[in-house]
This record gives C-alpha cells, structure tokens and sequence, in this order.
C-alpha cells in the first residue's frame, strides 16, 4: 500500500479489554470531556474562569432530558471544591430541600455555592419559582456562614447567571 492511498480515520480511538484500539463511542468521548473539565475545574479559580465552569456544565446538564438541582462547593479563596448533583427531577421541575445543602455544605466546610440547575425545555428564563428558591437557600446558607456566589440555569447551550441579571 503506498502511502497517498492510505488513509487515517479521524475519530478518537480507545482501548478495548483486549487491548485493542477502537473508533470511541459518543458518550465515551463526552464523558472524557466531562473528566478533563472537571479536572479543570476543581481547585480552580471558579470566579476568575467563568468560562471553564459554564463549559462544563453545558456538557453536564445541557442535554438532560430531566431537570437536575446541583451545588458547587467553594472555599474561602472561591476555589472548586467539589461539584455534587444533589437533586433530580422530572422534565419540568425538581424538589429541593434547603436542609439537605447546608448538610451538604457543612460536611465540605463550603464557604461559598454556585446553585446550579437545568431547564430540559430549552428556555433559560427563571419562574418565579427558581428565584425563590434562590432567595430561600441564601438566607438559610447565611445563617451558617456559606455566601450563594450565583445561581445558573443551563438550558442546551444558553446559560444564564442570577448575579449577572440582578437577581442575587
């Protein structure tokens, strides 16, 4: 075979049990994706790299066909600490119980959240809903000394931040 007719198949490869190299699976590169943002995001600066945090959440969340209620822990200097769904849903909403985060936080000894959930419809728009559920989880956080740093929806690609929009 001469080498202008060879050809290389551009797709990722792994590794089989075998040892064998193979054309990856699409979850399979979606979940490799996932691995190096989230490496990228623990310890990270999550407020001075907003784009690392919402590049890694439009893969996390943004397909999702149901809702999903996520918190990002942060210590004192707003470094990642751990990224933990806490709550699913169904396709329009989910339960979230202000008890179970602030446990949650006070088992990571968080100093700071980012609220984080997903709109499987598409839409990015808080209901009026979100928002009090925001201003509840803010004060409940404060009466333990944990600051609400943002709230983001994801929906598909779009996200969009309470603290951007005044609703912090």
């Amino acid at each position: 075979m001469s080498l202008l007719s060879f050809s290389f198949d551009s797709s990722l490869l792994v590794r089989d049990v075998a040892g064998s190299y193979r054309a990856a699976e699409p979850n399979e590169v979606l979940q490799a994706a996932l691995r190096v943002l989230a490496g990228q995001l623990r310890g990270s600066e999550a407020l001075s790299s907003p784009q690392v945090v919402r590049d890694f959440l439009r893969i996390k969340l943004g397909t999702l066909e149901h809702e999903v209620f996520a918190v990002i822990h942060l210590d004192a200097q707003h470094r990642v600490i751990e990224y933990v769904e806490m709550f699913r849903g169904t396709v329009s909403q989910t339960s979230v119980y202000p008890r179970e985060i602030v446990k949650e936080c006070l088992a990571r000894n968080s100093a700071a959240l980012i609220l984080v959930h997903n709109h499987p419809s598409g839409v990015a728009e808080p209901s009026r809903a979100d928002e009090l559920l925001t201003q509840t989880l803010k004060n409940a956080l404060a009466l333990v000394d944990v600051r609400v740093i943002d709230h983001l929806i994801v929906a598909g690609p779009a996200i969009l931040s309470f603290a951007e929009r005044g609703l912090l």
